[in-house]
């Protein structure tokens, strides 16, 4: 039942526009069927009491006729008054039972065209089911084809019999049977309902356009703005809600940009007026006796000023929009391992990938990272693979791999994977966080991961397709 319900909902249109079309076609059907289908019945009752009243009335000017005329005359008035639907009959006793199923409009018609004396009236009318509508007896020849074309498929009938006693005491025995009106419709009565539908998809076709335009231009300036991307301001359209929104979104990408901005440019700042000051002590070091202190003092400035270095490098990375080209990733990362000389780092056979980045960037991202599975695990197995709508970069090393608290904080700035302060060992614990900004600005991620079997994988997940 499930796997039918979810068949019925990819059915369904996914897009906001196809779903507001039809669901307003849903509705429109629905109601005007419904309205179509109570307007049948209505009309069906009218059709059939307009046939109850003209029986009734018919009946009732027969009564009046056969009441003053002569006896001789009867047969004539009452073969007048025959039709292929309606029979007329005097006999001595009432044919409609004493307790039928009367019709008081029925009645009251009858006894309205009659007037004084109130006189007994019987009436009695039911549905009956049957293959063909019988022909009345004595039916002219002439008559025949019409009632046959007249009655032709219809197999449900209406059939009344009125008894109304006459002034000499016999009675007057009417029977009359007709169809159940059938659907009272014709290709017409669909032509509004066709010419509203056609509305409602103009009307919904536009109210989509109105809405889904700006908000597909919102998704797209925020997914460019999640990838480090200027988006710009984007246009104010669309209904008041949507345009509430942009302005929003407008507002919230100015100040994420300034403080974005404003934070690079003061740790560059810092990082950049740090230089001097360990330029100059480290100069007046040098002029000093080689001590042993003099020998600490020199390395840590120098480890300082390495620090200082790489910030500097980091927040000018985080800072530098580069252009975007579309480059082959798979050669890209050719090149990356073949500059790692020997056998410390091997790329796996791979297709020629096409991606869209920021080359230089991405290129450092990735240097980062199999420069650390070298340092760390002696060597880099590198492996491209392609999932739909994504890329995948796999580094595998042979280290021990990392306690499971640290495999997202070796991410953080100044978080070394090696615990001695060795700069050649180390380095200063910036190469990891460069790799995740840069990944992250291209829409991407990056994790570590420890194998069962021992080792650590780096593994980047890249989008692929415009940015």
């Amino acid at each position: 039942m499930k796997a039918r319900f979810a068949r019925l909902g990819n059915l369904f249109p996914q897009s906001l526009g196809g779903q507001l079309l039809a669901m307003l076609l849903l509705a429109l059907v629905t109601t005007q069927g419904l309205g179509l289908l109570l307007l049948t019945d209505e009309r069906n009752l009218a059709v059939r009491a307009a046939l109850g009243f003209e029986v009734a009335g018919r009946a009732a000017n027969v009564v009046l006729l056969l009441d003053d005329a002569p006896a001789d005359l009867r047969p004539s008035i009452l073969r007048a008054a025959d039709s292929p639907l309606v029979r007329f009959e005097v006999a001595p006793a009432p044919e409609a039972p004493h307790d039928g199923n009367d019709a008081d409009s029925v009645l009251g018609q009858i006894r309205q065209i009659l007037g004084s004396p109130e006189r007994e009236i019987r009436a009695d009318i039911h549905a009956i089911s049957i293959t063909r509508m019988p022909m009345p007896d004595g039916m002219p020849a002439a008559m025949r084809p019409m009632h046959d074309a007249m009655m032709a498929g219809r197999t449900e009938a209406v059939e009344m019999t009125l008894s109304i006693r006459l002034a000499r005491g016999d009675w007057l025995n009417v029977r009359t049977m007709f169809h159940r009106p059938g659907p009272q419709l014709s290709p017409k009565a669909l032509l509004p309902l066709l010419l509203m539908a056609v509305a409602v998809a103009l009307v919904a076709w536009w109210t989509a356009r109105r809405v889904v335009g700006p908000m597909r231009a919102l998704a797209v300036g925020a997914d460019r703005l999640g990838r480090g991307l200027d988006a710009g301001p984007l246009p104010m359209t669309g209904p008041s809600e949507v345009r509430d929104t942009t302005l929003a979104f407008n507002r919230m990408q100015d100040r994420l940009t300034r403080f974005v901005t404003e934070r690079t440019h003061m740790l560059a700042a810092l990082s950049h007026d740090l230089r001097s000051p360990l330029t100059a002590m480290r100069l007046r070091i040098e002029m000093l006796d080689e001590t042993e202190d003099s020998v600490r003092l020199k390395s840590l400035v120098e480890e300082m000023q390495a620090m200082v270095e790489a910030t500097l490098e980091f927040a000018r990375g985080v800072a530098r929009a580069e252009p975007e080209a579309t480059v082959d990733l798979a050669a890209l990362l050719a090149n990356i391992v073949s500059d790692m000389g020997g056998d410390r780092a091997n790329l796996a056979p791979s297709q020629p990938m096409p991606v869209t980045i920021r080359p230089h960037a991405l290129n450092r991202a990735l240097r980062n990272l199999i420069d650390n599975a070298v340092r760390y695990g002696d060597v880099a197995n590198v492996t491209l693979t392609q999932e739909p709508g994504m890329v995948i970069i796999t580094i595998a090393d042979s280290s021990p791999g990392l306690p499971k608290d640290q495999l997202e904080a070796v991410f953080e700035p100044f978080v070394r994977l090696e615990g001695s302060r060795n700069r050649d060992t180390g380095g200063v614990g910036l190469g990891l966080a460069i790799a995740r900004t840069i990944v992250q600005a291209h829409g991407g991620t990056v994790l570590l991961r420890n194998r069962a079997g021992g080792g650590l994988d780096a593994i980047v997940r890249l989008p692929i397709g415009d940015t």
